[in-house]
This record gives C-alpha cells, structure tokens and sequence, in this order.
C-alpha cells in the first residue's frame, strides 16, 4: 500500500541546507580534511551547572509526571524576572509569558494560531529560512523586506509599500541578524514600534542570539523599547545563551493576546516541557554562575570573529564586521554566484560555507561563516582561501 503526503506537506519549501550537508558529507567521505563554517550549531559544552542542575531535577520522581499543560509557574516567573533585570521590562507571568520547545516552534506556529489563510506577513530578506516553514503550514501569504549592506542591514521601514504595510498581520525581525551579524538599536526600534501602531501590524522579535554582543555592546531587546509590549512579542531561546541548542528550551514574552494564542494552540499540540528540564531552565537564569559563564562564550567568539577577520583582510576578502551572533557575512568574489563560490572552496581547498542565496533573494552575493571552530582552524581556513587567489 501507498500513503501519500498531504497538499499540505507538499507544499513545505524544500530545505536549502540539507543540499549543503551532503555536499559536505560527500567531500569528508573522500578522506579530505574538510573546515566547517557552514554549520550553525553551538561547538561548546552546556555549562556545568546547568548539566548538574538537570541531573539532579531528572533523578526526582516529582518531575516524571506530565507538566501542566502551560509550563511551570515558578519558570515563566524566572523568564519575567530574567527580561527585568536584563532589559527593564516587566511582563505578567501567567498572561505574558508563554513558555516553548525551542523558538522554532513558537516562530512557526504563529501563523497558525493567529492568521488565517491567505494573510499577509512580512519576512526579512536575508532571514531564517524556517520562517517560511511557519507561511506554507498556516497557508498564509508573505513578503520579505531586504535587508541592505547600505542600512546596516536594518530594512529600510520607509521604502515597505503602503499597501503591504496596511495588508499585512506581522513582521518578523531578528537582531542580532542570522545571517549577518548586524544588531538593533533603541532608535530603530523607537521608529518600528510608531510603524507598527500606525499600520497595525504585529511585530515578531526572533532574539535568538540576544546575548551575544561584541565589542562591550549589549545587544538591544525589542522589549527594552517603550510600546514594544503592546504591538508584539520577542522569543528568547537556550540554544546561544546557554550552548543548549539540543535542550529545545525557550520562551516568549510580550503582548498578552499573541501569547495566549500561542499558548493555546500548545495546549493542542505539546503538554509543555519535560518538568526536569524546566527546573533545570530556572536554575540556569538564576545560578550566580550565569553571567560569567556568558561572557566567557561572548569572548570566545569574539575571539574567533577577530582572528577570522583579520587572516580575511591579509587576502583582501571583504565582509560585514558583525556585531552580535556568531556569524560573519563574506562577500563572494566578483561575478561569481554565492553557490559557486560555495562549491568551488569545497572542491578546491576543502572549506565549506553556507551561501547566501540559501537566506534569500538578497542574501546573493555573500556566504555565511559559522565562528564555530578555533581560531586557528579559522585561519587556516582563510588561508585556504586565499591560495585560490579571489579577491
């Protein structure tokens, strides 16, 4: 017998990376010494304290039974609380806080639980490709907004079409910016925020890198922003902050009707968290330990983004200095396509990047580097690179 998948699945944009991988696969097959900087996954550890934290709350038969259907009580206090000493803001636990299995989740779901067939929301352009996962499943139409080298790859709120600003439910923004390392400031926020009220559209923060921030520069919550909590929401992840990529630990805060829809819809879907793991989620926002175990990761990659950037300038390579996430964003040489030039160093020296026509329209012309290797992998890799002679 045969099953077919639904209209539905068929319909689900095809995974760019998954080709990516096998390229990468395929070449490591062959025996070479293949230098990552495709990938996208944290290389560190989760902090010690965090893994005993968990190992203590599993060994307890209190946390085998199921969850309440909304997460613990005492975790969205700690995500409250958390967002207050950080960014100043406060929020009502039970009606602002929505507790998730990871913010891909949260960032897909969200059509479903607020839009209706045939809506319109707004996508960055370079932006993370699973938010057009979130548009074919809730059936719901979109629109990106590039993102310009020119803005600092903030998009330019003047130049969206008033139509599209007047039709559309939500714009999804994310900063610091998955691919290119740049971040937000109060007064672009200031600015979205008025935007937002005036066109009444929602707005959806994707703060996933929130805590990486170089050069002694915190990076800007949406929510620090005044107004911010009554025309959206912001989704803060474990996966960067804490190296718990795999955990699948994250939470929402923000406009109280967004996150109940959110809230219900998980009320279908989830019975919330493994109770252990939530406990374990407390415990790394509130051990003394967190902050130094933060800044030793925000150094870490700081270092590498230092050491990448620097070997790249000696062969003329050119890119965005990124200001957050652990990521930089590298221009291609002239008249050769993102995945060209992807594929010519991963045939020629071994070195996989991701390109960036795998962000969107506007990621052309670039390639994403994951800072995710030692510093002087980096540099070998960058020096790889430049014994092609490109640039």
């Amino acid at each position: 017998m045969e099953f077919p998948q639904s209209e539905l699945l068929n319909q689900l944009p095809k995974q760019f990376f998954a080709n990516l991988v096998a390229k990468v696969n395929a070449k490591i097959a062959t025996g070479a010494d293949v230098i990552n900087l495709g990938q996208g996954n944290p290389d560190q550890p989760t902090p010690e304290y965090i893994v005993k934290s968990t190992q203590k709350w599993v060994a307890d038969p209190q946390t085998h039974k199921y969850s309440l259907f909304r997460g613990l009580p005492a975790f969205k206090q700690a995500a409250a609380d958390f967002y207050h000493e950080q960014y100043g803001a406060s929020f009502d636990p039970e009606k602002e806080v929505a507790i998730l299995g990871g913010s891909k989740i949260g960032l897909v779901e969200l059509p479903w639980a607020l839009m209706n067939p045939g809506d319109l929301f707004l996508l960055p352009d370079p932006g993370y490709p699973d938010y057009l996962s979130g548009a074919a499943l809730g059936q719901v139409e979109f629109k990106t907004v590039p993102l310009k080298a020119e803005n600092g790859f903030l998009p330019d709120l003047a130049s969206i079409p008033e139509a599209d600003a007047k039709q559309a439910k939500f714009f999804y923004l994310n900063y610091p910016n998955n691919p290119t390392g740049a971040v937000a400031t109060k007064e672009f926020y200031t600015e979205l925020v008025a935007w937002a009220r005036k066109y009444h559209v929602g707005i959806i923060s994707d703060f996933a890198y929130g805590a990486l921030g170089y050069d002694d520069e915190k990076p800007t919550s949406f929510m620090e922003v005044p107004g911010a909590k009554e025309v959206g929401i912001e989704f803060y992840t474990y996966s960067k902050t804490f190296n718990m990529a795999g955990w699948r630990i994250a939470f929402a805060v923000g406009n109280a009707d967004i996150i109940e829809a959110l809230n219900l819809i998980q009320d279908h879907l989830f019975v919330s968290l493994f109770p252990a793991l939530q406990y374990a989620a407390i415990d790394a926002l509130k051990a003394p330990e967190r902050d130094g175990e933060i800044q030793k990761l925000v150094d870490r990659y700081q270092s590498r983004r230092d050491a990448f950037l620097g070997a790249a300038k000696q062969i003329g390579w050119q890119g965005f200095v990124p200001k957050g996430t652990f990521y930089a964003w590298m221009k291609t040489p002239t008249g050769m396509t993102s995945e060209a030039f992807a594929d010519l160093l991963l045939e020629k020296v071994a070195v996989a990047v991701a390109p960036g026509r795998g962000f969107g329209k506007y990621g052309e012309g670039y390639v994403r580097i994951g800072l995710l290797i030692s510093p002087e992998r980096l540099v070998e890799a960058v020096q790889r690179v430049g014994k092609l002679n490109l640039f």
